[in-house]
C-alpha cells in the first residue's frame, strides 16, 4: 500500500523544524546564488561542526541526489516535460519514506534533518504537479536546495552533489 508522503508527512516535519528553529525561519542564502524554494529554513550547524548522519540517511540522499543528476540538464534548461517530473518525484518521497522508517540519528542531528525533508517533500509535492501555484522545476529547484543544505550541514563524505 503507498501513502502519499506530502500530506502525511508535512505537518510532522514542518512543526519540528518551527519547534528547532523558531517561528522566525529565514532563508540560507549562502548556500547558493539563486532561489531554492518558497519554503525558507535554516539550519545550524553542531557546535560549528556537520552533523553526523546513519547509513539509511546516506542512501537516501545518495538516492535523490542520484535522480536529480540525471535530469539536472533538462531541469537547469526548462526542457523537462511537466510529466517527467512526477517519477523523478516518486523517487525522492520513496527515498524520504525510506530515511523516515529507518532513521537512527540522535534528536538534535534528527531535527535539522526534518528541515532537509521539509524542502525535500515540498518540492516532490510540486514536481508531482500537485500544488498549482507552482511548477514542477520550482519544486525540482527546491529540491535541489533541500541536497545543497544537506551537503553543507550533514557530514556525507560519500554525498555526491548535483552540480548545476
Amino acid at each position: 500500500m503507498s501513502i502519499k508522503l506530502s500530506t502525511a508527512i508535512i505537518p510532522f516535519t514542518l512543526a519540528a523544524a518551527l519547534a528547532v528553529s523558531g517561528a522566525g525561519l529565514a532563508a540560507d542564502t549562502a548556500v547558493h546564488d539563486h532561489d531554492h524554494g518558497d519554503v525558507p529554513f535554516e539550519l545550524q550547524l553542531n557546535d560549528g561542526e556537520k552533523w553526523a548522519i546513519d547509513a539509511p540517511l546516506a542512501k537516501a540522499m545518495g538516492d535523490i541526489s542520484l535522480v536529480m543528476r540525471g535530469s539536472i540538464d533538462a531541469i537547469h534548461e526548462d526542457q523537462l516535460p511537466a510529466t517527467e517530473y512526477v517519477p523523478l518525484a516518486e523517487q525522492i518521497n520513496d527515498s524520504v519514506a525510506y530515511m523516515v522508517e529507518n532513521c537512527e540519528l540522535q534528536p538534535e542531528a534528527d531535527a535539522q534533518l526534518h528541515m532537509i525533508i521539509a524542502q525535500l517533500v515540498t518540492g516532490a509535492d510540486k514536481m508531482a504537479g500537485n500544488n498549482v501555484d507552482a511548477t514542477p522545476r520550482g519544486g525540482a529547484v527546491q529540491v535541489l536546495g533541500a541536497l545543497e543544505g544537506y551537503e553543507r550541514y550533514f557530514d556525507d563524505p560519500d554525498f555526491v552533489a548535483v552540480i548545476h
